[in-house]
């Protein structure tokens, strides 16, 4: 039960940061590994797993499983939401979301690492 608790506050750190990692300037750099290395998993290990695979929900899911939770859906977003909301939210509506939100977080992430960086060093004094 306790890796359950652990896996859910590792995904929601993740997720939180994969969300507003690009705000600081100090977590830039570490926000755009993040997002690149989401994106991968999501994508290239999707490949083979499915799109939107996630190693972490497939360890956490194994656990669930053992501790007797059955039906659980392909996102750990999904199964946060419904928990949250105490209901049967889309699971198509869900994955929109997460992937609009996630394109916006990556598209600000290249922005600010790579254009605004340049933007500056080129300022005149």
């Amino acid at each position: 039960m306790i890796l359950d608790y652990l896996f859910t506050l590792l995904h929601l750190i993740i997720i939180g940061f994969n969300l507003l990692g690009w705000i600081w300037r100090s977590t830039r750099k570490l926000h755009l590994i993040f997002v690149l290395l989401t994106a991968a998993s999501w994508l290239l290990l999707g490949i083979w797993y499915g799109i939107g695979y996630c190693p972490i929900t497939d360890w956490q899911w194994q656990i669930k499983e053992t501790l007797g939770e059955t039906n659980l859906p392909n996102s750990f977003i999904k199964y946060f939401v419904d928990k949250l909301t105490r209901s049967d939210i889309s699971s198509d509506l869900i994955d929109a979301v997460t992937a609009i939100f996630f394109a916006i977080a990556a598209a600000l992430s290249v922005y600010l690492n790579f254009f605004k960086k340049n933007q500056q060093k080129h300022r005149p004094n």
